[in-house]
This record gives structure tokens, C-alpha cells and sequence, in this order.
């Protein structure tokens, strides 16, 4: 069990996954929790990094810190999406280990996994197949950092876990078109339609790809749980092992959001991986499972989004 005193170093606090596990943390009584900016601490730069290890000696890590977007942000920006990722992580992750870390803990992501992988995806299907070309750039970032730990496990003994999450939404999540993801876009889409009057809404792709979902805030717990609970190097999927197509899932939003309009498909547009659906047996061997049920969050993040636009209109 990690102290409570223990020093824990969380890198992108600010982010959707980072604050809520900064939220989880400070509600389990972690008292010794180190976070900073951007403006604070550049990961990008190698020295800064080292010297902020060598200054600081967290006992724990926990890389929450990344280059995130949806569909179209990865498209465009493939060589951002690797680069700043390798370079974070390999910056964060060769400083941990130089320092005596007792524990790494890495969050990578489901587009690891091959495009035409077989469902569900488990965890020995890694590297069997050519990548989604959609978020190449990003996945091909996330192997190599589990792949680091493992490598610096088996060589010297570092500990380190690595929870691969399905597609996560919730609390903090941007609603910026062009870095959102699909979930918190169609909230975004289907309240501004209400508001505005809209009798149609454009998405895109054909509606058929399907998706796993889970609340960050069940991923925030996942981390606490797991830093506990979990030795293995080999890294572990985290999810609820049950998927929804987009379609549904854009009538589910609409259908809480009380928009009664029109859904137009784009089918011009990609859909992206048409299945990624997890394989979640070890998750649950390991005695851990989700509480937020999808309708839950679908509810709480519409209700969030409104409240954002509400604190807008009033200049908070």
C-alpha cells in the first residue's frame, strides 16, 4: 500500500485523466501530491525534467501528461502526436528510473491495438497487425512507452504498470471541436443544437463504428487500484468489455439532450477503427471492475457541458 505522506508526482494534472485522478487522490487523503504547469515544468525539455527529479525525488509517478485529440487532430498531426509523446514519456520515464522510483505507472490507450484486430481485443494481440492509420502517430507513442518500462524491468527490476484504458469521456473533458473526442463532440453538438434551434446535426462518418466507453472518473480509481493491488510489468486493459456503436450512442445523447432533429452521416468522413472493444478477464481477475454506467456519464457530462456554457454567457 503506498502512504498517504508518500511524495507522488502527477504529470498533466490538468488534463481530463489528471485531474481526476488529482481529484481521486486528494479524496482518498494522499496529503503529498506534486503537479506543474506547463509553465512550471516543460516535459518536452530533457533537463528541465532531470532537474526537477533530482530536486524533487518522488517516491511515486503517474503519467497522465500527453498530446491528446480526436479523429481529426490526429489525422492532421501525425508527426506532433509521436513526437511529443515519445519525448514526454521517455523524458519522464528514463528520469523515474534514474532516481529510485519505487512504482511508474503509464496510461496508455486501446488504439494500440491493431486496426483489424480481433474482438475483443486481448491484451496478447499487441503488435499482430498494422495500425489504424487515423491515430498512427499517437498508438505507435504508447507502445514504445510500455515497451520502455517492460524492457527497463526485465533489465533492472524498475517497477512499473501500465493500464491500457477504452475510450474515456467525463469531468474536464474539452468540448473544443477541434480537439474533442466523439462523446463530449456530441454532447457539445446535440445541447448547442437544442439551444439554437437546430433541426439537424451533421457527424461524421457512417455510424457504424463501434466503441467502448468509460467515465474518467472509474479510470481515476482504476489508477489508485491498480498502483496498489498490481506487480506485473505486462501491461493490463481497462475498461467495461462492452461496446456501442456511434449511432446508438448519438441517440442515447440526443435522446438526454432532448434534441429531436435531424442526424445527418457524413459519410465522406472516416469512421476510424470500425470495432474497438476490449478483452477486460485480467482486469477483473484482479478483482477490479467500472461503476459509472454509460447512461450515468452520457447525463453528468451533458449536464457539465451546460453548466459550462451557462458560466460563459454569465463572463465566469
Amino acid at each position: 500500500m503506498i502512504d498517504k505522506t508518500d511524495k507522488i508526482f502527477l504529470a498533466g494534472h490538468k488534463g481530463m485523466v489528471g485531474s481526476a485522478i488529482l481529484r481521486h487522490l486528494t479524496a482518498n487523503g494522499f496529503t503529498n501530491i506534486i503537479t506543474k504547469s506547463r509553465a512550471e515544468l516543460d516535459l518536452l525539455n530533457e533537463n528541465s525534467v532531470k532537474e526537477f527529479f533530482e530536486a524533487n525525488k518522488p517516491d511515486y509517478v503517474i503519467l497522465a501528461a500527453a498530446k491528446v485529440g480526436g479523429i481529426k487532430a490526429n489525422m492532421e498531426k501525425p508527426a506532433e502526436f509521436l513526437y511529443e509523446n515519445l519525448t514526454i514519456q521517455n523524458n519522464i520515464i528514463n528520469q523515474s528510473f534514474k532516481n529510485g522510483v519505487k512504482k511508474f505507472v503509464f496510461l496508455g490507450s486501446s488504439c494500440i491495438y491493431p486496426k483489424e484486430c480481433e474482438q475483443p481485443m486481448k491484451e496478447e494481440y499487441l503488435l499482430t497487425g498494422k495500425l489504424e492509420p487515423t491515430n498512427e502517430g499517437y498508438a505507435l507513442a504508447k507502445i514504445a512507452g510500455l515497451k520502455f518500462l517492460k524492457y527497463l524491468n526485465e533489465e533492472y527490476g524498475f517497477k512499473s504498470i501500465s493500464l491500457m484504458p477504452c475510450n474515456l469521456y467525463g469531468t474536464n473533458d474539452s468540448f473544443d471541436p477541434a480537439h474533442s473526442h466523439v462523446l463530449s463532440s456530441l454532447v457539445r453538438r446535440f445541447v448547442d443544437a437544442v439551444d439554437e434551434g437546430t433541426d439537424s446535426v451533421e457527424i461524421w462518418g457512417t455510424g457504424i463504428a463501434r466503441r467502448e466507453f468509460m467515465h474518467v472518473d472509474d479510470m481515476a480509481d482504476a489508477v489508485l487500484y491498480f498502483t496498489e493491488n498490481y506487480e506485473s510489468p505486462e501491461f493490463i486493459n481497462i475498461g467495461w468489455g462492452t461496446d456501442v456503436s456511434i449511432k446508438e450512442l448519438a441517440t442515447i445523447v440526443a435522446t438526454e439532450c432532448g434534441y429531436t432533429g435531424r442526424l445527418i452521416w457524413d459519410e465522406t468522413k472516416p469512421n476510424g477503427m470500425l470495432r474497438k472493444c476490449m478483452d477486460v478477464t485480467n482486469m477483473k481477475l484482479a478483482n477490479f471492475e467500472p461503476k459509472i454506467t454509460l447512461l450515468e456519464g452520457v447525463k453528468k457530462t451533458i449536464s457539465e457541458y451546460k453548466e459550462i456554457k451557462l458560466n460563459k454567457k454569465k463572463g465566469i
